[in-house]
Order: C-alpha cells, then structure tokens, then sequence
C-alpha cells in the first residue's frame, strides 16, 4: 500500500504544530488589522475541514467537538461565534490536530481510490475519491500555514 499521501499529511501538519508551539492565548485571539480571524480560529477551522474532507464523504463518523462546527466552520470567524460558545483552547487545538493524521491514516488506508458521491468546490475542481479530497486538504492546510505564519510575524511572535 502507497503511504506517501498520509506521510505528506504528517508532514504538513507537523509543520503547522511547529507554528503553532509556543502561542499564548491572548494572541491566539488577537486578528491583525485588515483581517477577519485569529490563529485560534485559522487552527480550529484546519480540524474541521479536514475532518470533513477525510471522512464525509466517505461515510466514516467524524469526531467534532460541541460547537466546532459553529465556531470554525468555513465562513466563520471570531467575530460570528455564537456568545454561548466555549473556544477551545490553544492546548486543546494542538492536541486534536496531533492526533487526527493518524485517524485519517487508519480511516482511509486501502481507501483512497473508493469512488465517493462527487463534491465540486467553491472554485469549480469536482472531488470524487478520498485521495482527491486529501490532496484538496493539503491544499488548504498549506494556505492556512502561510497565514498563521504571517499573523505571527504580524503579532512580532516569530
């Protein structure tokens, strides 16, 4: 069996961790000018996509914390939160994010070709196997990187 997708996504998560690391949780809140959302928010909408583009479509359960959804699913931002939500903590983010290749790994491995119910995206690009909807995650992981990246270096965190 090709394990490479799953190392890739070891990778790039590991990546995004490293960035992670090391960011208290009034600058996990703080949104630079001129943009709409927060580390904590750009961490907590990196699980839930990828929750949902891993297992959705395939039928597999998906494990969302209470108010995930509502808090960091696409369209979102801090400032939508419902006043009732309880924003994880910046422990608990990076903890879910540790865990999750490893659930896509065992959720998806023998998998990856399985023909699933089409999904086409915001931009158009149609979506058909689990690893189509991998490689989509990576994509966006990789955005989001290069914005948490930037945040930080915004918030002089770097």
């Amino acid at each position: 069996m090709d394990t490479s997708l799953f190392d890739q996504l070891d990778f790039v998560r590991n990546q995004t961790l490293g960035r992670l690391q090391g960011i208290d949780e009034q600058s996990a809140d703080a949104i630079p000018q001129g943009f709409r959302n927060s580390i904590r928010w750009n961490s907590g909408h990196l699980y839930v996509v990828l929750e949902r583009l891993a297992f959705q479509a395939i039928g597999l359960p998906q494990q969302l914390p209470d108010g995930f959804v509502e808090q960091y699913e696409y369209g979102t931002s801090p400032s939508s939160m419902p006043e009732s939500a309880q924003a994880a903590t910046m422990e608990e983010l990076i903890r879910l994010l540790q865990d999750q290749p490893d659930r896509v790994r065992a959720g998806l491995s023998g998998r990856l070709q399985e023909n699933v119910a089409p999904y086409t995206t915001s931009t158009g690009f149609t979506l058909s196997t689990p690893e189509q909807f991998i490689r989509l995650a990576l994509y966006h992981e990789g955005m989001h990187f290069g914005i948490i990246k930037s945040y930080r270096t915004l918030l002089g965190l770097t």
